[in-house]
């Protein structure tokens, strides 16, 4: 079947509500702006219960169906925006100085919205959906605060579901699969301590600089020569800071960068060997390295029976031929890998067509998209609340 007509009646309306959230976007928990937004749409839409303030800056909704009981199953967005300055010229661009939506999450957050709308209207099913509209999804780890300020347990939370946009994918198509589908994005930060001098006599130091390049080589092996090739991992350097001057070999160096995993058991032994191979090369050269390594959030892991539920609901919408049930995992990172943590569930990326890439300041979420979302959102609510 088509999108929802009802989705299609409302299209403008929820472009209009994006593009406001869009306008006015705020970082990580300082979402004050688009969390009372949302708040008042959902207290206009007629939603049961209104809860606000959970995981500091998050609001959840209660739709309850006909009838007593039943299951409740959640639908997650995510608020916050990106510290970038916006460069797309349109009409709504954001107003904030160094702030920009460049992720399409006020996509997200007015495609729920509009699902909250739809759902509130029609009742047409039994048990409560229970609308999630998190903070922090980028870097705060707002799913993990949400999760373990009670969301799952107070309002009996059984299955949960997120979306998100993807640049390149055809407007109307969606993608999931059982298992990985995002890497646990950590980082790591090694501090190289040498011993510094003239650079005109490097025999007397013990250069950090030297001992920084051959880490930087040691830490490709890890995904060369000791991680099974057929489990992925990255591990990227983005950072090499020393020195001052051109004639002085400084004391100290520091090389940062990220680790990208799809298995709990190679993220350990990333971990492991970039500790190795730092320390190890630093004493070889007569200086000494230490390593901060912080895991940021797991990998996100759908649930089989629950990815087939959220594939059945996208092809309800767009029919079998435009939902790809085996799309390659990608190697960033989404913090609504604690939700699947706390709760079954599954995630799965909808088409948002030849668009800027995301984070990137050129990039704005294609309100085309928007019917498409609508309608997978009730879909997958009326469809695992039919009984």
């Amino acid at each position: 079947m088509p999108i929802l007509n009802r989705a299609a009646e409302m299209q403008a309306e929820i472009s209009a509500w994006r593009r406001h959230i869009h306008e006015n976007p705020g970082l990580l928990y300082e979402v004050q702006e688009t969390a009372a937004f949302v708040e008042e749409k959902l207290k206009s839409f007629g939603v049961d219960e209104i809860v606000t303030g959970l995981g500091r800056t998050g609001v959840v909704g209660l739709i309850r169906g006909r009838g007593e009981g039943g299951r409740v199953i959640g639908l997650r967005a995510d608020m916050d925006a990106l510290p970038l300055t916006e460069i797309t010229g349109k009409a709504w661009a954001s107003r904030q100085e160094g702030k920009m939506h460049a992720c399409g999450h006020d996509g997200h957050t007015a495609m729920l919205l509009g699902a909250a709308k739809y759902l509130a209207e029609t009742r047409n099913f039994n048990g409560t959906v229970a609308v999630i509209f998190q903070p922090a999804e980028e870097g705060g780890r707002g799913a993990l605060a949400m999760v373990e300020d009670g969301l799952m347990d107070r309002f009996g939370i059984q299955e949960v579901y997120g979306m998100h946009n993807m640049p390149g994918m055809a407007l109307g198509t969606f993608a999931i699969r059982k298992g990985g589908i995002m890497a646990a994005p950590d980082k790591f930060t090694i501090q190289i301590k040498g011993r510094g001098g003239h650079a005109a006599e490097p025999h007397r130091t013990a250069d950090p600089i030297v001992i920084g390049a051959q880490i930087v080589g040691g830490l490709q092996m890890i995904a060369a020569r000791n991680a099974n090739p057929l489990r992925s991992v990255v591990v990227s350097v983005t950072q090499f800071h020393a020195g001052t001057t051109h004639n002085i070999i400084p004391e100290e160096a520091v090389i940062a960068g990220t680790v990208r995993s799809l298995d709990e058991g190679v993220r350990d032994l990333a971990e492991a060997r970039i500790r190795q191979i730092a320390e190890g090369i630093a004493a070889t050269h007569d200086g000494a390295a230490e390593v901060d390594y912080e895991r940021a959030c797991p990998v996100t892991v759908n649930h089989p029976e629950e990815t087939m539920h959220a594939a059945k609901a996208a092809m309800a919408i767009v029919g079998e031929k435009n939902v790809n049930t085996e799309v390659d995992p990608s190697m960033a990172g989404e913090d609504f890998a604690f939700m699947l943590q706390a709760r079954p569930g599954a995630y799965i990326m909808i088409g948002n067509g030849d668009t800027a890439a995301l984070h990137n300041p050129a990039y704005d979420f294609n309100d085309e998209a928007i019917g498409y979302g609508v309608s997978y959102w009730v879909k997958l609510a009326e469809q695992r609340l039919a009984d």
